[in-house]
């Protein structure tokens, strides 16, 4: 590892531009698979949801092999220092497309509360819709949506929050421990932080049920069932994809990759993984408080 990293820090006067690669063109046939698979499922054709899953394990398959590649070249020692700017650049606006990806919903959730729902309640509209109520978690003007109890912040919301805020410190000594070259220390933080993201999923289904069978609250409970289970599924599909990240990262590590001075990879999840913890604190103040 010490001489593809004095490769790497060598500054070699280049920029290293791969060999043609077939995997954006599968990527592409992948995704176009996938969504034409769920956009059948949606539509009730019975053949929708096996392609959609046989997309979705395109998509796999094909990341799968092409970030192998990238890895490979990575401990082949074929990167310099610019390629590391370019990552962090890449990664940097990535997440970047995540924050307005979010803000959107969170924008249609303030448009749908403090904006549609006063402007139907006031009195212009109370010869129309006499019985509506404009407090959030109504069941809409026209009563068409049946009953349901609104998710308050405890007890399952405010354990979540809890085991995301000590996964950002479980996964911030991690990067301490890599940086000093432990790299023991660095898997078992590591592995923590992948428990509690595991364990926020967990908690979440569960909660998922519980306002399905308990609460009557589903999808389809007008504006505040469609924005609840849209943000908090979300991200809660977010916190999927960073665990898969940090688990990808913590098998690297356990194989010998990395070094204190590169280890681009780990900081690229670990980024992601704060952002999914910021976001999941404006949700927790936005849906379950206010």
């Amino acid at each position: 590892m010490s001489s593809q990293y004095a490769k790497v820090q060598s500054g070699a006067p280049y920029y290293f531009v791969p060999g043609p690669s077939r995997w954006p063109l599968l990527a592409s046939v992948a995704l176009l698979v996938t969504m034409a698979g769920a956009s059948a499922w949606v539509n009730d054709l019975p053949w929708g949801a096996y392609v959609n899953i046989a997309g979705v394990l395109m998509v796999i398959a094909v990341l799968y092999k092409w970030f192998g590649d990238t890895i490979a070249e990575s401990e082949g020692g074929l990167y310099s220092q610019r390629i590391d700017t370019s990552f962090r650049w890449s990664m940097s606006w990535f997440i970047f497309s995540e924050v307005m990806f979010f803000a959107a919903f969170f924008g249609a959730l303030f448009y749908a509360r403090s904006i549609t729902m006063p402007w139907l309640g006031d009195l212009d509209h109370k010869l129309l819709w006499p019985d509506f109520s404009a407090h959030w978690g109504n069941t809409g003007p026209a009563g068409t949506v049946e009953p349901f109890q609104a998710m308050g912040p405890f007890p399952i919301p405010t354990i979540n929050t809890a085991l995301l805020l000590t996964s950002g410190v479980t996964i911030t000594i991690a990067h301490h421990a890599i940086r000093a070259g432990e790299r023991t220390k660095t898997a078992l933080w590591l592995f923590a932080t992948i428990l509690l993201g595991a364990t926020f999923i967990g908690f979440q289904a569960y909660e998922y049920m519980h306002a399905y069978s308990e609460l009557n609250l589903k999808l389809t409970s007008g504006i505040y069932g469609s924005t609840f289970f849209l943000l908090t599924g979300f991200h809660g599909f977010h916190v999927t994809v960073g665990a898969i990240m940090l688990s990808v990262v913590l098998y690297r590590v356990l194989k010998g990759h990395f070094t204190p001075q590169q280890h681009f990879a780990f900081e690229g999840a670990a980024w992601y993984w704060h952002f999914v913890d910021v976001v999941w604190l404006g949700l927790y103040v936005v849906i379950y408080w206010l």
